[in-house]
């Protein structure tokens, strides 16, 4: 682990020192640093809080806020909730799967988008809806997937 990203780690550590229950905030935190959750930093947060690393993956791997591989540096969701699958959800995550040449649940080469897909974002009277980094963009139609997704190059 190089210096700065030790340092990194023990100022989240050190910021939530003494809290009760604060595993979940200390890996929100990594994974806003980092993300996603390195093994490494993963080890050191288990020595400094002495819960076990088993644990720590478990609750992990439980929420989807939280990533134990790398992601791109942009997060394209694409929502395949009823009310988006009737609109053409569908074909939507079809054509970001061209534009970014890869499959849902899977990173571009060059780390700079994630596909993922969703049963819900909750906001269904914009279906389809997309997000790339939380941004939402409602109505699409297929054609406008790539026009979207140049914005974040």
């Amino acid at each position: 682990m190089v210096t700065q990203a030790v340092d990194k780690l023990d100022q989240i550590l050190d910021k939530h020192a003494g809290e009760e229950g604060t595993l979940i905030q200390v890996l929100l935190d990594v994974q806003v640093e980092y993300n996603w959750l390195p093994k490494d930093v993963l080890r050191r947060i288990s020595a400094r809080l002495g819960i076990p690393l088993s644990y720590i993956y478990r609750v992990a791997s439980f929420y989807k806020a939280m990533s134990l591989v790398p992601i791109g540096r942009h997060l394209v969701v694409v929502c395949l909730g009823t009310a988006c699958h009737v609109r053409g959800g569908p074909r939507i995550l079809e054509n970001a799967e061209q534009v970014l040449g890869i499959k849902a649940g899977e990173t571009t080469e060059d780390m700079t988008f994630t596909l993922k897909r969703v049963n819900c974002l909750g906001c269904c009277a914009l279906g389809p809806v997309m997000t790339v980094d939380g941004e939402t963009h409602g109505k699409l139609a297929p054609v406008q997937v790539k026009e979207v997704l140049s914005k974040y190059d």
